[in-house]
């Protein structure tokens, strides 16, 4: 669903987000291939903690994005309560 802000995540932000999840859907991939057998749990779990650590560093980058080309401008467009409590409810899920 689109947003009603005319506002976008960065282009290149938003390429190496992409390629960030594409090499953890491949970890994902490889993790399933692994359950078909009988894997090791400590190599599980390192592939798992790996997945994390990826979707980690794509949320800060979006975070980061989000807070520099638009937090930092909100109170110009006259939207800042907007920013923040869109900010709110995303942080109740980290």
């Amino acid at each position: 669903m689109p947003h009603p802000h005319a506002l976008h995540l960065e282009p290149k932000v938003r390429q190496e987000a992409r390629n960030r999840l594409l090499s953890a859907k491949g970890h994902l991939e490889g993790i399933l291939k692994m359950l078909e057998g009988e894997p090791y749990c400590v190599d599980v779990l390192k592939q798992i903690k790996a997945v994390q650590g990826v979707l980690d560093r794509v949320g800060e980058m979006v975070l980061k994005s989000h807070l520099e080309h638009h937090v930092a401008s909100a109170a110009q467009r006259g939207d800042a309560q907007v920013m923040v409590d869109e900010l709110m409810e995303v942080l109740k899920y980290r």
